[in-house]
């Protein structure tokens, strides 16, 4: 092989490795940039993914959403509810509803009694204490079972005090038309206690229709005067609710509400 044959096989070789080199070069920069394609594409679908997640999705998820919503919505009630989560309902007309006499004994002493306050801010109930206060738990079981305080309103509520309830005029003057000696407690009322309320002439233990809820601390040191034929075991914190509409700086003790609640209904059970 002469010199000259020689020198051009080697260019050609220094040539065809650096054909080699320069197609390897290209497929390497083609590798990359389809492998940087690909880790785009999963970055843009993950994002996707995560703003579908975080805002319900396209056009078909938000109808449905918008369809499960409009389903649970509540059903609309026929009284607005206040922030203090008590309807707003407007007072009451008096009532004119009495009796010529006191009603005969019909509850059973033996039995559990149990009174529930439909209000306007809830439920509150009450169980009746018919072996201590057989005659106070008669007398009220049996306006209950009349529907006498249905429609009446809580005319008197005083801080720290009571919330009180049972007149038919709805002043503080009424009552049913006739009164009983009901029984008086020897240990005061506790926070809870159902109670008749009276005047501060007639003897202890005279009931008629009012009655009042212990709701704060003035109210467990009254004197043994009233009768108690009762204690609330659920809804107390309905009767703190009525409570808190007590007006402020009452030195008179009137206790005009600042917001009307009513009582819709008294359900007397027994067992």
């Amino acid at each position: 092989m002469s010199k000259a044959t020689k020198r051009e096989r080697q260019r050609q070789n220094r040539e065809l490795a650096r054909a080699r080199e320069l197609a390897l070069a290209k497929r390497r920069q083609r590798t990359k940039a389809a492998r940087n394609a690909i880790i785009a594409a999963v970055l843009i679908v993950g994002v996707v993914l995560l703003i579908n997640t975080f805002t319900g999705g396209g056009s078909t998820k938000k109808k449905t959403a918008a369809t499960t919503a409009t389903t649970a919505a509540p059903a609309a009630t026929t009284a607005p509810v206040s922030a203090a989560g008590c309807e707003n309902v407007n007072k009451p007309a008096p009532k004119t509803t009495t009796f010529t006499t006191a009603p005969p004994m019909t509850i059973n002493a033996a039995k559990t009694y149990t009174a529930v306050l439909e209000t306007s801010c809830g439920k509150i109930t009450i169980t009746l204490d018919a072996k201590n206060a057989p005659v106070a738990t008669n007398n009220f079981v049996f306006l209950a079972r009349q529907h006498f305080y249905d429609g009446e309103w809580f005319h008197r509520i005083v801080a720290d005090f009571v919330v009180q309830d049972g007149d038919p005029k709805g002043d503080g003057t009424g009552g049913p038309g006739y009164s009983v000696q009901g029984e008086v407690p020897k240990d005061s009322y506790p926070l809870g206690s159902l109670a008749a309320a009276k005047s501060g002439n007639e003897p202890a233990g005279t009931m008629g229709s009012q009655y009042f809820i212990v709701t704060g601390q003035n109210g467990t040191t009254l004197p043994n005067d009233y009768a108690r034929f009762g204690k609330v075991t659920a809804g107390m914190d309905v009767a703190t609710k009525i409570a808190s509409f007590a007006p402020a700086n009452d030195t008179s003790g009137t206790g005009q509400p600042t917001k009307v609640v009513t009582i819709k209904s008294v359900t007397i059970t027994e067992s």
